[in-house]
């Protein structure tokens, strides 16, 4: 057979295009924050990333243009080699400080940080232990790990009992790390924390978090899910993006001084990458300043996504419970979706769509995301369009 037989022969997304329901590629023509212009239209964003909504902050601007006016465009290397600026040591130093860890390290992207840390560190004889549901960016980590013959193993969703049944299996005086998203980015739900790392204490095993959608959103000041359970020195590794509350590109892993310089000097990820280009890296230290001088922006953020949950609820709504910027609607099935997405869009409202096997079968969803700087009249009226769309379809009564 042909080894590009199944390429030809793919045609779900064509059949949905052809429907006129395709949700996926949309090109964005103008991005300010909770309002955007696509098709030009100007479409309510309820399903950005953006969580803080400094992509469009003037300070932020202004420190990735400078930055391009001082370095230029690229680094035209690796941070190994020629890659490294002094605007990439003082970000990892500021960012060490934030996390309340000895030494940071960055990386050019948020899903190249797993591959970077978890495949170096476990290898032959070694196990690495994930979530079921954790981030594709650490599957692929995962998978990469046991190509180079590391053990791996999975648990189910946020279940600590099987947690430790897995960790019960696994020899004892073998090295493990235990892998688990902080926010887990389709439900939005928070790792049970204090109880994973009760166990990998009890079964000696380390802990890496991915913050990537916690950071920001919940723990003091936005420090993360270990800060949110007030367990930052119990926590080997934490790892995040740039590409969500600092507005910008590019990932991170903070712990101990040696592990970071181990990762530094035995990671491929990054020693074969070019590294962080100049203006993302300005543009994501610009935005810690403001997470840190404007703490009430996570309030609003918080305020907001839980303004959604209960509005959702209240009409009807199967909606996933959480306290973070996500906000599940779960519709079922795959079709459902795909019509109730398009009659947002033509409605003026743009949301996620997350159908199989992205999800499990019968958990079809619109995965809604909010912002700090989103205002009660945008709110209102995704509630409103939700509700109409919902009775239209009978969804809800």
């Amino acid at each position: 057979m042909d080894l590009f037989e199944k390429c030809y022969s793919y045609t779900r997304a064509d059949e949905v295009k052809a429907a006129g329901y395709y949700p996926y590629f949309r090109a964005i023509e103008a991005n300010e924050g909770p309002v955007v212009r696509i098709e030009g239209r100007d479409i309510i964003m309820a399903g950005s990333n953006n969580y803080l909504g400094l992509t469009a902050h003037p300070k932020v601007r202004d420190a990735a243009i400078d930055a391009i006016r001082k370095y230029g465009t690229g680094c035209s290397g690796s941070r190994y080699l020629t890659g490294t600026l002094d605007l990439h040591i003082r970000l990892e130093e500021k960012l060490a400080d934030f996390l309340g860890k000895e030494s940071v390290l960055l990386f050019s992207t948020g899903y190249q940080t797993a591959q970077g840390i978890i495949p170096t560190l476990v290898s032959k004889g070694e196990y690495i232990i994930s979530d079921k549901d954790n981030h594709a960016c650490i599957v692929a980590a995962n998978m990469m790990a046991k190509g180079g013959f590391a053990e791996f193993k999975r648990y189910k969703h946020n279940d600590m009992n099987d947690l430790e049944r897995v960790l019960k299996s696994v020899p004892a005086d073998a090295p493990k790390l235990v892998a688990s998203d902080g926010v887990f980015s389709t439900t939005g739900e928070i790792v049970d924390l204090p109880k994973l790392n009760e166990l990998c204490k009890k079964y000696n095993a380390r802990i890496l978090i991915d913050d990537a959608h916690s950071t920001g959103v919940i723990g003091k000041g936005g420090r993360g899910t270990p800060s949110e359970f007030g367990l930052v020195k119990e926590i080997d590794m934490v790892m995040g993006t740039f590409s969500k509350t600092f507005a910008s590109l590019g990932g991170f892993v903070g712990g101990d001084k040696a592990v970071i310089n181990y990762l530094k000097h035995h990671s491929p990820a990054l020693i074969f990458s070019a590294s962080p280009t100049p203006a993302s890296v300005a543009a994501a230290d610009a935005a810690l300043d403001i997470l840190i001088a404007e703490p009430e922006r996570i309030a609003s953020l918080i305020s907001n996504a839980e303004k959604m949950r209960n509005g959702f609820r209240e009409m009807g709504f199967r909606v996933i419970d959480s306290r973070t910027a996500i906000v599940p609607v779960v519709l079922g099935e795959d079709d459902v979706v795909f019509v109730f997405w398009r009659k947002l869009f033509d409605a003026g409202i743009f949301v996620n769509a997350f159908i199989s096997p992205g999800v499990p079968p019968g958990m079809a969803m619109l995965r809604t995301s909010f912002m700090a700087t989103h205002k009660d009249e945008h709110l209102n009226r995704i509630l409103e369009v939700f509700g109409d769309i919902g009775k239209e379809m009978g969804i809800i009564k």
